[in-house]
């Protein structure tokens, strides 16, 4: 068994503009998102850490770094999911945000769960 094999994460997002939350007169927009990781590989592995880099349409950017996912280090045995929901705000109505999981799996390999680029928008705003 290849190493790659052992060690795979999938990650799936969507994203929704919190209308509720947001004062675009202040230029303050709110977006949940809501993260799917599974575990595709065939190794168990827990997640450790989070990189967050959010971009708004002005170029300016935010990096996030810290323990877990909502508080939590979700431990996924082969073929497992983790579902969670968390929330950002930018200052523009167009954004994106990019990031990778630091994984550790139960043969002590650490790996990164890479998390492709992806769009946040308020409704209306990109066609």
């Amino acid at each position: 068994m290849s190493q790659e094999n052992a060690h795979s994460v999938t990650v799936d997002v969507e994203t929704e503009y919190v209308e509720a939350q947001s004062s675009p007169d202040a230029n303050h927009y709110v977006f949940a998102y809501t993260i799917t990781i599974r575990n595709t590989g065939t190794e168990a592995a827990r997640l450790l850490n989070r990189h967050w880099i959010i971009t708004d349409a002005n170029g300016k950017v935010q990096e996030v770094n810290g323990e877990g996912v909502v508080g939590e280090q979700p431990y996924l045995r082969p073929g497992e999911n983790f579902r969670y929901t968390s929330g950002t705000m930018i200052g523009t109505p167009v954004g994106s945000m990019q990031g990778s999981y630091e994984m550790m799996a139960d043969d002590g390999v650490f790996f990164n769960a890479e998390i492709a680029p992806f769009s946040l928008a308020t409704p209306y705003t990109l066609h």
